[in-house]
């Protein structure tokens, strides 16, 4: 049995209790400064309010004022926080981490420098970490998981990936259970950089439901399903592509971190939802400040981390200017209320009459 400290009473990070506990592990439930609602409601009820679901009973929930005595006897570290908390994480971890423990992020996205220069989170995390960051183990957890079926104990295949392989069967084990299914992997980079991009590409996924809303065809015998497969087939060229010029292995996004995921991610959530109002004719802008104020959409944050990045990597002639014409598509429309005109010649390579299989 390992006694695992959770920072971040989020869905997945609260669906994974459930494995964990299974398993017989000891779990801290540790909210952020933000959760003290849901960390309320789990003390008096036992249910998480946003999934709607009672955890395990011997889930211990904390108050972020006893982080640092939770965390400092943990074998474990999980960080849980969304992407928007993830510097305010790293400055959490270079005050309670100890050495020997085994961090494991759940935390989905990327950063960029003022140069363009991007970094997987666990990175971010480990150089906030400073001088334990050499101390401790780094590993994250990347596939097509929804939380709340996770939640009900769906069953669910996963990757943990990391640095270290004698950590990642250590964790795996501590969690994998006849519903929770766990691979795992060193390819670090190219698994954090295929989850981070399907977040990308979800918003997409919205497009077709909101023309089809905005043009009152929903009941058309024929809908755009060809439209949205055309969509998710460039995006996974692009994760692909991606997962290259990071400098990893891009076969990895054949697998359940890459077009797993983005598959999983596009069936609904708030980032296809959003994608569904631009479908409907709204600029992005007001989708942002009127329809969906105050919902956290990691997708289009990733949409304005990676496409700013872009302009100055291209500016800067790291990258071609007809590389990933997709993720610039969805900048346009994010960052500047763009049409919503599909640059379908600048797809699949660009050359419609020799179109190649690669990434």
């Amino acid at each position: 049995m390992a006694t695992i400290a959770v920072l971040g009473a989020g869905v997945m990070a609260s669906g994974l209790t459930n494995p964990a506990r299974d398993n017989g592990n000891e779990v801290r439930l540790i909210g952020t400064h933000l959760d003290d609602d849901i960390i309320t409601s789990i003390k008096e009820t036992g249910i998480h309010p946003v999934l709607g679901v009672k955890l395990d009973e011997g889930v211990k929930p904390f108050y972020f004022s006893d982080a640092e005595e939770q965390i400092a006897g943990a074998d474990v570290v999980m960080v849980g926080v969304n992407s928007f908390g993830i510097d305010w994480a790293g400055e959490q971890l270079a005050k309670f981490l100890q050495p020997g423990q085994k961090v494991l992020v759940i935390t989905k996205g990327m950063q960029a420098d003022a140069d363009g220069n991007l970094d997987i989170l666990p990175h971010v995390l480990q150089r906030a970490a400073g001088d334990k960051a050499d101390k401790v183990t780094w590993s994250a957890i990347v596939g097509p998981c929804i939380a709340g079926e996770l939640a009900v104990r769906r069953p669910s295949c996963v990757v943990f990936n990391g640095e270290d392989p004698e950590s990642l069967e250590y964790l795996a084990g501590l969690y994998r259970t006849d519903y929770y299914h766990v691979w795992t992997s060193t390819e670090f980079v190219a698994h954090e950089v295929g989850a981070a991009m399907k977040n990308v590409f979800a918003f997409g996924q919205g497009f077709a439901h909101g023309i089809l809303t905005k043009n009152k065809e929903l009941d058309a015998k024929y809908v755009m399903f060809n439209y949205s497969a055309a969509l998710f087939a460039e995006g996974s060229r692009e994760i692909h592509q991606f997962i290259e010029f990071m400098g990893a292995n891009p076969k990895v996004g054949d697998g359940l971190g890459g077009v797993g995921d983005m598959f999983v991610t596009s069936m609904g959530g708030r980032n296809v939802k959003a994608g569904g109002f631009v479908g409907a004719g709204v600029p992005f802008s007001e989708v942002r400040e009127v329809h969906m104020k105050g919902i956290t959409l990691e997708g289009v944050a990733a949409i304005r981390v990676v496409g700013a990045a872009l302009e100055k990597l291209t500016e800067r002639g790291v990258v071609a200017a007809d590389d990933f014409p997709l993720v610039r598509f969805l900048y346009d429309v994010v960052a500047r209320d763009g049409a919503l005109e599909v640059p379908w010649d600048t797809f699949f390579g660009g050359q419609r009459s020799l179109v190649s299989t690669g990434s």
